[in-house]
């Protein structure tokens, strides 16, 4: 077991590790309000899209501890109140949707219960997802950690281990898996501008499990692959189109393109919660974009003139056509997508 985690469960409060500190400093925030945690979501203290999906079901859950009244039917308007709030904290992760669809499809589904016991429910089931998310990703690791082979030179980009997740990881939580079956490799972490997830999180852990990395420049990853230097790219997912298009975080779409010039399988590791089959295709995907401030300040510090124009968009879609499987906790899925989705969907039910 690593020494962290990214969010849990404590005597009704909800205690998150604050991920704009790391590597600095290792803070855990306590949480009563579900507006903090829609505070979180929105300002990166938690990220990374099965996160996000833990993070919005236990904020609808601190909501519904929060409300007064004892009419089952005033407490369904007031709880539908507290998940479309949580809902507009970010608009990509599609994860984000899904958790908050179970919490009020549960509530829905007990209407009849007093207030109560109802609350109870929500409670348990925010704390059942996180579980839930803990196998899944296991699942998919295991599934996953084929691609890796002895000797490999892994590339990634962003971050997308347990602090991504509820535990565990997705493309981070494939890598650990092939190093606790005796696998030994190498990392080439991009360090994941405006933000630096890679040069401040992935290392962080990557550290912590003890796989040896190199961290690099997001520019560097062309070079690298020219000199034969990449085996393989895996990434994760904010969101899956029902093509396969995805979506991640800025830069994936970049490695995407490099990995199919230079002959590099490039892989894409998301639970089946990631996927979003009500999407024809990535276009459809929402890209949030943020802040210009995040590309003209570093640590609070100018980088940029005061006047500088800045586009952030903090996604891009990588078309499924760039991409050599998706891993999931029910295997991997290859091209064609068509119809290796068809079955993966099934399994989503």
């Amino acid at each position: 077991m690593i020494p962290y985690c990214s969010i849990c469960w404590d005597n009704d409060k909800v205690k998150l590790l604050d991920q704009r500190l790391l590597p600095r400093d290792e803070i855990y925030l306590e949480i009563t309000d579900y507006h903090e945690i829609i505070d979180a979501i929105k300002t990166l203290a938690i990220r990374g899209a099965p996160a996000i999906g833990v993070a919005a079901a236990m904020g609808a859950a601190l909501g519904a501890l929060a409300l007064k009244t004892e009419d089952p039917k005033e407490f369904a308007i007031q709880f539908t109140y507290i998940c479309r709030e949580i809902a507009a904290a970010r608009p990509t992760a599609v994860n984000l949707f899904w958790a908050l669809d179970r919490m009020q499809a549960l509530a829905q589904a007990h209407a009849a219960e007093p207030v109560g016991k109802l609350k109870e429910l929500l409670v348990a089931e925010a704390q059942t997802m996180l579980k839930e998310d803990e196998a899944i990703n296991r699942r998919m690791a295991q599934a996953g950690q084929v691609v890796i082979h002895e000797g490999s030179r892994v590339l990634t980009h962003c971050n997308t281990g347990a602090l991504a997740t509820g535990a565990y990881g997705t493309a981070l939580g494939v890598m650990r898996a092939a190093w606790e079956a005796g696998k030994r490799f190498s990392v080439w972490v991009d360090e994941t501008r405006p933000l630096l997830q890679g040069a401040r999180l992935t290392t962080w852990e990557l550290g912590k499990i003890g796989i040896p990395y190199t961290l690099i420049p997001d520019g560097a990853a062309a070079a690298l692959m020219a000199k034969g230097l990449v085996d393989l790219a895996i990434v994760g997912a904010d969101r899956i189109a029902g093509n396969g298009d995805t979506a991640n975080k800025i830069g994936t779409y970049g490695v995407a393109v490099l990995a199919h010039y230079h002959g590099v399988p490039f892989y894409v590791a998301a639970p089946l919660s990631t996927f979003d089959f009500s999407l024809a295709d990535g276009n459809q995907i929402p890209v949030e974009e943020r802040a210009g401030e995040e590309i003209t300040h570093l640590w609070g510090q100018a980088i940029a003139p005061a006047d500088a124009a800045a586009l952030n968009l903090a996604f891009d879609v990588t078309p499924h056509d760039l991409i050599s499987g998706i891993i999931t906790e029910e295997g991997v899925a290859q091209p064609p997508y068509a119809s290796s989705l068809k079955t993966l969907r099934r399994s989503k039910g």
